[in-house]
């Protein structure tokens, strides 16, 4: 006989209520067995979305989702810790991330998804690479941490099953959008593979699921919360998503600017991000002494970065998939450019055919969009402004509906004051 009763549960929450431990440990492990069906879980999340849930209930509702499956056990001689991306436009900083903090001395286990929508996906962008694979068993990714320092591949179905299931449903009943529920979300799945800290980058702007400062607040202290109730330690950082980051906006044009920062080039903004994630995943691993701007600038980082695509059956020297097609956007008239909206730009590469709409869509890998002109670059009448990428030239017009009014040029420009991509930093 079971403990509780969903309605029970479902009034709890939806009268106000602080829902207990034992609850919340019973409402989860009955939902991922079955026993409470779909539309009382979709009933509860509606009442946490309305109501909320304080930080000892968002703490425990991580934790059951956590022992709904199962944890990594991770033994390796280097320090772990992992970093997480709240999802941004043109955001391909795991990839000279990961194999840069490996290559100053770090393990560096990096679970990653797919995109869906105007966000994209490390697995989706890595999978451009003739030959790589992303999914891996435990032991894999164990023997390539130990062998490489790093690994960015797929979670394994055994962890947070519980998160997975619900994820789906909060897509379907508009309960997304809940700060207790996307950072237990989170928190779950990154506990879960067992580093031992974790850096987190909370995007806020256009093309961020965050779009004020205070919610993205509200989240960073939420996420850093739970790390520091679970015994793991968590920096957040807040970082701008009002503009594209970098150059590149798809799969394989992500790859190219990632492979181009570890060679010592690449987008200021791209390099700025990866170092100031570095420093923060470092500082945690005890590993502070060591400079990550050093490390990238010796090619050590993009060495490691082709041992760990070799390890994962890719090769890093293969060309990448190319369009069918790209189309150039002109400047309609000269001046400074002064805004180049992210959400409007992801959107159009999820147009080309970068993204997908469902989880179960294929996606180009050739597809995406390059803005060649960033804000505060003077432009002249005709200058190339973007290009976009595609394998079917009839997304072309929906994607230019998309970037209509995505950017403003001006004859006279006063810059302004330019504060860094990063916004603000939370330590547990």
């Amino acid at each position: 006989m079971e403990p509780f009763a969903a309605v029970d549960v479902i009034r709890a929450k939806r009268d106000g209520e602080r829902l207990s431990a034992e609850q919340i440990e019973w409402v989860v492990d009955a939902y991922t067995r079955g026993v409470v069906a779909e539309e009382q879980m979709a009933a509860l999340a509606m009442a946490i979305f309305l109501n909320g849930m304080d930080s000892g209930e968002t703490a425990r509702w991580t934790g059951a989702m956590i022992d709904s499956g199962e944890r990594l056990s991770l033994h390796v001689a280097r320090p772990t810790v992992d970093k997480h991306s709240t999802g941004g436009v043109g955001d391909k900083i795991t990839l000279p991330l990961a194999p840069l903090v490996a290559a100053c001395g770090a393990a560096v286990p990096q679970l990653s998804g797919r995109g869906l929508g105007h966000t994209g996906g490390t697995l989706d962008k890595l999978e451009s690479i003739p030959g790589w694979r992303a999914e891996l068993s435990a032991e894999e990714i164990g023997r390539q941490l130990a062998e490489v320092g790093a690994v960015v591949c797929a979670a394994t179905p055994t962890l947070a099953p519980a998160d997975r299931k619900l994820y789906a449903l909060r897509d379907v009943t508009s309960t997304v959008e809940s700060v207790p529920l996307i950072a237990s979300s989170i928190m779950s799945k990154k506990i879960a593979e067992g580093s031992g800290a974790l850096v987190l980058d909370v995007k806020v702007g256009s093309g961020a699921f965050m779009k004020t400062i205070r919610q993205a607040r509200s989240l960073a202290r939420a996420l850093v919360g739970i790390g520091a109730a679970h015994g793991v330690a968590t920096t957040a950082l807040l970082t701008d998503m009002s503009t594209p980051l970098g150059s590149a906006v798809g799969n394989a044009v992500e790859v190219a600017e990632a492979v181009e920062v570890l060679k010592g080039g690449g987008p200021a903004d791209v390099v700025e991000l990866t170092l100031a994630l570095a420093r923060e995943m470092l500082t945690l691993a005890g590993l502070s002494h060591v400079d990550p701007a050093e490390v990238l600038a010796s090619g050590e980082a993009y060495e490691t970065w082709c041992r760990m695509i070799r390890a994962q059956g890719g090769d890093p020297d293969a060309e990448l998939p190319k369009p069918a097609h790209v189309h150039v956007v002109e400047a309609p008239e000269s001046g400074v450019l002064t805004r180049l909206d992210a959400y409007a730009v992801g959107v159009a590469a999820w147009r080309l055919g970068a993204g997908r709409a469902r989880k179960e869509d294929p996606v180009q890998l050739a597809a995406g969009v390059r803005c060649l002109a960033k804000p505060g670059d003077r432009v002249e009448r005709g200058q190339p402004l973007l290009e976009l990428h595609t394998d079917t030239p009839e997304a072309v017009p929906a994607a230019l509906e998309a970037l209509s009014g995505s950017y403003d040029l001006t004859e006279r420009h006063n810059p302004p004051r330019d504060e860094g991509i990063v916004l603000d930093l939370f330590r547990g």
